[in-house]
């Protein structure tokens, strides 16, 4: 099963031995550091297993079911594109604050956490590849609402994190915020009608909504497709065969409905999709 990462990984390989761009990091890439020697293809390649950082405990994407199984959306996505590498994987349970620090550092080869890789920050220093998740904004209001868009919300109690983004639109779009602590607290008071809509994450609505199919709300809205973020396994920089590799990977589960699948399983909805 491993031939199939090792053949395409060949080339960085023969130019590694021949001191071409595909050898050992480069000083454009910091990624190849903290103990580890020579290129992240070929660290997989002689171990014929991925690593990876995920937190573990941030459920849908990454968590413990009842067993004790460490499973989640990003995952099983992980575990279905390692197979379709021909690889093991080895997940390495890290909280998020020191995950990035982490990889940076070459603790462990790739993050699968929900990462979109928005930040200049990051991108100047992390490659991402295709995603397989999109998520954007999206309006929930309660089942039997009048509001059919954001364009609807002005004067309108809108429960809202003071502190987020979200809030800052609902702002922005005129709405009367009631002030809460989270997207469980938002649409309880929507439920409870002492708020009428609430902008928030799409996944986490999705999430919820599977959870509780019986809450009384649904989307109403959701942001334009240019304006969803796509998260995919993060690497460091310098990296590119292996980022083109998970990218072809991605879009060979997305093409034979495994992503599909996926998101049905932990959503209810395909995610991997705008």
């Amino acid at each position: 099963m491993l031939k199939k990462f090792v053949l395409g990984g060949m080339t960085a390989l023969v130019l590694a031995a021949c001191g071409g761009e595909g050898g050992s990091a480069s000083s454009s890439a910091p990624a190849q550091s903290a103990g580890t020697s020579g290129s992240l293809i070929e660290r997989i390649n002689n171990k014929g297993t991925i690593t990876v950082g995920t937190e573990g405990t941030y459920a849908p994407f990454t968590y413990h079911d009842k067993d004790g199984k460490l499973t989640g959306y990003d995952v099983e996505v992980t575990r279905a594109v390692a197979d379709k590498l021909g690889v093991k994987v080895e997940f390495k349970e890290t909280q998020w604050d020191s995950m990035m620090a982490g990889l940076k550092a070459g603790r462990f080869d790739v993050v699968a956490n929900q990462v979109g890789l928005t930040s200049p920050e990051r991108q100047a220093t992390f490659d991402k590849s295709e995603p397989y998740s999109w998520s954007g904004a999206v309006l929930v209001a309660r089942n039997d609402s009048n509001i059919k868009s954001i364009d609807d919300i002005k004067g309108v109690k809108t429960a809202q994190s003071l502190t987020s983004n979200y809030g800052e639109k609902a702002k922005a779009a005129g709405a009367e915020l009631v002030p809460v602590d989270g997207l469980a607290q938002s649409l309880t008071l929507i439920e409870q009608k002492r708020a009428d809509a609430t902008l928030n994450d799409e996944l986490a609505v999705l999430d919820y909504l599977k959870k509780n199919p019986n809450a009384g709300v649904k989307i109403v809205w959701s942001a334009p497709a240019d304006e969803k973020v796509g998260s995919g396994l993060i690497v460091n920089k310098g990296n590119d065969e292996v980022v083109a590799k998970f990218s072809t990977a991605i879009n060979e589960l997305k093409a034979d409905g495994t992503l599909k699948k996926l998101g049905e399983q932990f959503f209810g909805k395909d995610i991997s999709v705008k």
